[in-house]
């Protein structure tokens, strides 16, 4: 699993260039409620937490249903939680407002280079897809052509952000409000697609465990955005 390991650092390392990047040109000033670290220490601590648990909770639960007892790990299951520990510390601090902004495109750009990491893992990764007779289709090794659900997410999440940097340089109020719940109801709604592509067992009818994630991270993005509908019109 080098490679993996390989490409997480670099996504790592992409995504800390990408935020400092991004705030040199002060395109998220009065948009981002974050506070700063040296102020709200345990907010950081708190999205740390939350998104780990999250990750480890949900990568390892899925490996379970497939017969695979071993210690696994999710984005999908890392968001979840991020938010949820994010909120519950927001609302224990009277914090209002989005301060998910400013990881925006250090996230989409991370996960887009992590998924090219779990293509080159393989098999061992099980983070492939299912059989598929396509020009595309890909053999990891195991002589059976499958979807490269993988790149089909890196995809994804690239050209959301090719369209939210694009947003930012031209100071789009709806998007730098909205910036957040935005990339979370992309990013559900691609990885709810991919999953029907992925061999992951089922949890409710055709369903798996990301899938169910996924409705609640894409509900979670709706109902923010529509509830903030007034302010981005008073805004504007």
């Amino acid at each position: 699993m080098l490679v993996h390991t390989v490409f997480d650092l670099a996504a790592w390392m992409a995504a800390a260039l990408l935020g400092w990047w991004i705030s040199r040109r002060r395109w998220l000033e009065g948009y981002s409620s974050r506070p700063p670290f040296r102020d709200q220490p345990f907010y950081f601590a708190s999205l740390a937490l939350g998104a780990i648990v999250g990750a480890l909770f949900f990568g390892s639960f899925n490996l379970g249903l497939a017969g695979l007892w071993t210690i696994g790990h999710s984005i999908a299951g890392a968001i979840a939680g991020g938010i949820v520990a994010v909120e519950i510390y927001k609302l224990l601090h009277g914090i209002r407002g989005s301060t998910g902004l400013p990881f925006v495109a250090p996230l989409a750009l991370g996960i887009g280079i992590g998924r090219l990491g779990c293509f080159f893992a393989g098999l061992p990764d099980y983070t492939y897809g299912t059989p598929a007779a396509l020009p595309w289709a890909v053999n990891f090794g195991d002589g059976i052509p499958r979807h490269p659900v993988q790149l089909y997410e890196s995809a994804a999440m690239f050209l959301f952000l090719i369209a939210f940097l694009t947003a930012l340089r031209q100071r789009n109020v709806f998007v730098l409000r909205n910036g957040f719940y935005l990339f979370v109801g992309w990013y559900a709604l691609q990885r709810f697609v991919w999953e029907f592509l992925k061999p992951y067992p089922p949890v409710i009818g055709p369903l798996n465990t990301f899938h169910l994630i996924c409705i609640l991270l894409l509900t979670y993005s709706s109902f923010m955005i529509w509830g903030r509908r007034n302010v981005v019109r008073q805004a504007v």
